[in-house]
């Protein structure tokens, strides 16, 4: 971004200059060891820091230290003065030892960057920039630190005392206190730290290491909460085995501790060697958490796991370089949770992911490469396009390398920069030096914005048994972008006979990297159908001409599970869009389709479940020039309605063969997602007439997944039955806080004329708070991805959102900025509701106060 005048009508303040990446330098001094002292109280914290600190090259420039929200006590080690927050310190020789000493207030941090309070339990969350929270402190990735912390505070009020690393020593204090000292061999940049104090219990296990080492695990949780950690505990223990098989990353301290809190912007964070999760990420049983809450906690759990090597043992030189430990580490996680469950399902899972979050945001105003070239607030960043499209990014070089060289390439990445801070071209050089391929062009993959679209075309020779694949890719342009070149696009690919439904030949890779080609299929002998982009090998929307019948054959015969998903969902999609346009439009095929996926023998159920689910109301407007909110709700309850009415034998009877809740099998995960997703179809086609059977099943389950279900089907229905179950929902669970998410976040997304007001009702409920970032999300960010009930003509959808936004960027702008995307998206509605939108972001932008977060989101949506 040059001009850092994100929107001319509101010019930026000093605190609102973009970031350019192309403007990185080293940092001027290094700091190889840090010890802290922190005396902790939750009104006011004693931070005492000692740094020892190096220049890093030939100059005479000062010491910076970043401060926020810090009362500064004292400093040593040279003559010093402040520059805004920013602690200068003036330093003759080459090394110093430079100490500080802050108070800051954990119980007025209504930001949660920093040390912060939840629920009497003091803990950190230091990534991006939150360290500077805490001390003064260069805080930045590229300087890496040992860390040595003491920890000293009331032990009735703060029993438990962690920090990163290894703890080395502890002892008794006076008037009822005691400290702990904590070490990490490990150097890391100070996002990495993190502490954790408070009235915890544990979980307590150990892991064997390939090499023979023991290691120490612990999930450190309120008391009551302990019977709710065995999932995450036995899911540590399998991503530490996965980890070491599939990519030869062993453990590296003594111990590994997970906390869980109850209030956390993120999911978790990998700190080394004491990871802090959402506890949403880390309680689950089948009678509180559905089963994918609980393949989510095994996913995530996973996730800040494999970051002990993608993430910290190498870490990003700068913030830009993001998704050098988010794309690699998400495709990790997505492997690690396709191998301990359906593999094609969790491809599914990934891809719906991928078109409802990072889709979008490559088609709007927030559109941005997966590597960034500027950013205003970093926290902005933590993107579907860093993270999902980074993971495809990594997915595509596999493709395209061979599992055996990508691990070769992993590998040398690894052993080459172990304790370094680097970029995502280090990542690329790794793989091109241990491969010998050149992925020169693939580095387009991290310049530029947007979804390449392919255009398809195949021809058939009979004469000459040759059929004729017509390719072309187009790059739209996306802002700043406004040019593209080719991309590099890996389309697995398979001709499958249209009389046998046997794959001719064998599956081919085809690289498509410029803007047209053509590829010749020999020994075709009879009309082929094509099976292209299969496994979803590359991240893109593909265009395929089909003749008649093509894609119902598809769906019954194609034997890659993806692209059979794909020609179903396929279907569903043309018949919606016509009807969304007016067309006249014809069911059946869709309903034979689904008729023929409900019988099949040879499809197991957790397959069966994700293909009957159609495309959401947001993907049908994805595809369409212009969303029209109540002509695609209209004709998706109409295909819903038809389905439901016209499968009512077979839907009733996938209903009723659920399996057990405690069953954890994928199997018995996939009978259940298919019960539920069954009932919905049968809702559409007679409202009145299911919603005793919701009911029946909402009272007689035996888990989660299933009660879950039932309420989420009546949440939409004008029944008795409804807020019957709704005020047993609440009774039921209304001292566990997850679940009390669930309730509010299920009646926002209720398909009803009355959801807005029920929204607004609830922002008064005794059980709600903007403060904490699940409960918002719950309730706000739910209700903002229900498109048919957010776009109400009127638009007073947009006017709550906006409110919303402004009363929570007051308490805490991160999770104010990331409900600013859906009414960013006004470029895509007709200009009735287009104005609405733009007049809301409009109205944020004035308002007094605003942090750079929402002024960055809400100025790109404008601009």
């Amino acid at each position: 971004m040059s001009d850092a005048r994100l929107n001319p009508e509101a010019p930026p303040t000093p605190e609102h200059v973009a970031v350019l990446r192309k403007d990185y330098r080293p940092p001027d001094w290094l700091v190889p060891e840090v010890a802290l002292d922190v005396v902790l109280d939750p009104e006011r914290t004693v931070v005492r820091a000692t740094l020892k600190v190096e220049r890093n090259g030939d100059h005479d420039r000062p010491l910076r230290l970043a401060g926020d929200d810090l009362e500064l006590l004292k400093v040593s080690g040279g003559e010093w003065h402040m520059d805004g927050t920013t602690l200068v310190v003036a330093i003759g020789g080459d090394s110093a030892t430079v100490e500080t000493e802050v108070a800051i207030a954990p119980n007025a941090n209504s930001k949660l960057m920093g040390l912060y309070a939840s629920g009497g339990i003091l803990c950190t969350q230091c990534e991006s920039e939150g360290f500077r929270r805490i001390t003064f402190h260069p805080d930045r990735p590229d300087v890496l630190s040992r860390y040595r912390v003491r920890m000293s505070g009331d032990k009735g009020r703060y029993p438990v005392l962690l920090a990163n690393g290894n703890e080395v020593t502890k002892g008794e204090g006076e008037g009822g206190t005691h400290w702990a000292e904590w070490e990490d061999p490990f150097p890391k940049p100070s996002y990495l730290f993190a502490m954790v104090a408070g009235d915890l219990q544990p979980n307590r296990d150990h892991f064997t290491t390939a090499s023979g080492r023991k290691v120490d695990l612990g999930i450190w949780v309120r008391e009551k909460d302990l019977p709710k950690t065995a999932h995450a505990m036995e899911s540590l223990k399998a991503a530490m085995a996965w980890d070491e098989k599939q990519y030869g990353r062993e453990y590296d301290l003594d111990v590994f501790n997970i906390v869980a809190v109850d209030d956390f912007n993120f999911g978790a964070m990998e700190n080394k060697g004491l990871n802090i999760f959402n506890s949403r990420y880390v309680l689950a049983d089948t009678e509180t958490a559905t089963d994918a809450d609980i393949d989510a906690v095994a996913g995530v759990v996973a996730h800040e796991y494999f970051h002990n090597w993608s993430g910290n043992r190498v870490t990003c030189r700068d913030w830009f370089q993001l998704s050098l430990k988010e794309g690699f580490t998400v495709f990790r996680d997505q492997s690690f949770s396709g191998d301990m469950g359906s593999e094609a399902v969790k491809r599914i899972d990934d891809v719906r992911l991928l078109r409802a979050a990072q889709f979008p945001e490559d088609s709007g105003p927030l559109a941005h490469p997966v590597r960034p070239d500027s950013y205003m607030e970093i926290t902005n960043f933590y993107t579907a396009t860093v993270y999902n499209k980074g993971a495809e990014l990594i997915r595509m070089m596999k493709t395209i390398l061979g599992p055996e060289k990508f691990r070769a390439g992993t590998d040398l990445y690894f052993q080459r920069h172990d304790g370094q801070a680097v970029t995502c071209e280090d990542f690329v050089r790794a793989m091109e030096d241990a491969s010998g391929i050149d992925l020169k062009h693939f580095r387009l993959w991290y310049e530029q914005a947007g979804t390449p679209k392919v255009t398809a075309k195949l021809e058939h020779d009979a004469e000459a048994r040759t059929a004729t694949l017509a390719l072309t890719q187009t790059v739209p342009p996306t802002p700043e972008q406004p040019t593209k070149m080719p991309m590099p696009l890996p389309l697995q690919t398979a001709l499958i006979g249209a009389n046998s439904g046997a794959e001719i030949g064998t599956e081919r890779l085809i690289i498509l990297d410029k803007s047209e080609d053509r590829i010749t299929f020999d020994g075709v002998d009879e009309p082929p159908l094509l099976s292209i982009n299969r496994g979803f090998s590359a991240p893109i929307i593909v265009e395929a001409e089909r003749r008649p019948g093509e894609l119902e054959r598809l769906a019954q015969s194609d034997g890659d599970p993806f692209a059979r998903y794909e020609a179903i969902q396929e279907l569903m999609l043309r018949v919606l869009i016509g009807g969304a346009n007016g067309e006249a439009v014809d069911p059946d095929p869709v309903i034979a389709a689904m008729r023929d996926t409900l019988t099949s023998n040879a499809l197991d159920p957790a397959f069966k479940g994700e293909a009957l689910v159609m495309p959401s109301e947001a993907l049908i407007g994805d595809r369409m020039e212009k969303v029209d909110p109540d002509a695609i709700h209209a004709a998706r309850e109409g295909l819903r309605a038809a389905v439901g009415r016209s499968l009512a034998r077979e839907l009733g009877e996938a209903q009723r063969a659920g399996a057990p809740g405690s069953d954890l099998s994928p199997d018995a995960k996939g009978m259940r997602r298919l019960k539920t997703v069954s009932l919905a179809l049968l809702a559409a086609g007679d409202p009145a007439g299911t919603a005793p059977l919701a009911k029946a099943q909402y009272d007689a389950a035996d888990n989660m997944t299933d009660r879950q279900g039932a309420l989420g089907i009546l949440s939409s229905l004008d029944a008795a039955e409804r807020q019957q179950a709704f005020d047993d929902f609440y009774l039921r669970y209304r001292d566990d806080t997850l679940v009390v998410d669930k309730w509010f976040a299920l009646q926002a997304v209720a398909q009803r004329d009355e959801t807005l007001a029920t929204v607004r009702a609830l922002t008064e409920h005794a059980d709600f708070t903007l403060a904490n970032p699940n409960r918002a999300r719950s309730l706000i960010g739910a209700f903002a991805g229900n498109q048919w009930a957010f776009h109400r003509s009127g638009g007073e959808g947009y006017a709550f959102l906006a409110d919303m936004i402004l009363a929570i960027d007051a308490i805490n702008p991160q999770v104010a900025a990331r409900l600013i995307p859906p009414l960013g998206r006004w470029r895509r509605f007709h200009e009735d509701r287009a104005s609405l939108m733009r007049g809301e972001l409009e109205r944020i932008l004035k308002a007094p106060g605003l942090s750079k977060d929402v002024y960055e989101q809400a100025s790109k949506s404008l601009a």
